[in-house]
């Protein structure tokens, strides 16, 4: 890795062999969300979600980068209706109706991948669809204009304007961040903010790209448990992410099959 000099030293650029290493982990916790994206049904606890969870990750010879990270006791958050991140994984049952966000990292071969998801628990409400959609549809432009000569803070005008329109909330209070050797590199990548501000988006660059989406008020209050995240009016959240490639041909969703 090396740093880029004036006002984007604190972001790593990865080679393309790093960036090629970096491919491992990321496809690893991609088959781990399948999975868990394939389990989630009315009836199974969030804690059935975070031990198939670890018996995959465990099973490719990799780690779960959040457990014991800060002292966060699981390898999944997971966040249920309410909860926007954070959750911890317990014997909750999820019902029919729920929507279920689960975020995990994994670590091999010396280097992080973070990506999300959140999923219907059967059949739910009109308005919780919609949205989920909105909230992967954020995500998913954000990641179109992570090119070469754009600005971090074209992706957050993206995001914020994608879902304002749509009638809801970007969180303010959390954000996307860079990943590699670390779990949490620069730059941020606020959910809301200006067009061609912040840093200069560069080749070699990998970014966890995530949108934290609220039906109702931004604002948000931490539980008791100084983890827990969730909405201030008690509206759902929704929650997606990938973990991206910033390359000369274009931005490469490293967490895919």
């Amino acid at each position: 890795m090396i740093r880029l000099r004036k006002d984007d030293t604190s972001v790593l650029i990865k080679s393309a062999a790093e960036i090629d290493t970096m491919r491992i982990p990321a496809r690893e916790l991609a088959q781990v969300l399948q999975r868990l994206q394939e389990m989630v049904a009315p009836g199974i606890t969030t804690m059935d979600l975070e031990m198939e969870a670890r018996r995959v990750i465990e099973a490719f010879g990799a780690k779960p980068s959040c457990l014991g990270y800060h002292g966060f006791p699981a390898a999944c958050c997971i966040s249920v209706n309410e909860e926007v991140v954070h959750g911890f994984p317990s014997d909750r049952v999820l019902k029919e109706g729920d929507i279920v966000s689960v975020d995990v990292c994994v670590l091999h071969h010396g280097f992080h991948a973070d990506a999300a998801f959140t999923a219907p628990v059967g059949r739910v409400s009109p308005e919780k669809t919609r949205l989920m959609r909105v909230t992967r549809e954020a995500r998913d432009l954000a990641i179109e204009a992570a090119v070469v000569g754009n600005r971090i803070g074209d992706l957050s005008a993206i995001i914020q304007e994608h879902v304002e329109k749509n009638g809801f909330n970007v969180i303010r209070d959390y954000s996307g961040h860079g990943v590699g050797r670390s779990l949490h590199e620069d730059p941020q990548i606020s959910n809301y903010g200006k067009a061609g501000t912040g840093v200069r988006i560069k080749a070699g660059m990998t970014l966890a790209i995530e949108t934290m989406v609220n039906a109702g008020t931004y604002a948000t209050r931490v539980l008791k448990n100084n983890w827990t995240v969730v909405t201030a009016d008690g509206a759902p959240s929704a929650h997606f992410e990938h973990t991206v490639a910033v390359t000369p041909d274009g931005p490469e969703i490293l967490t895919v099959v």
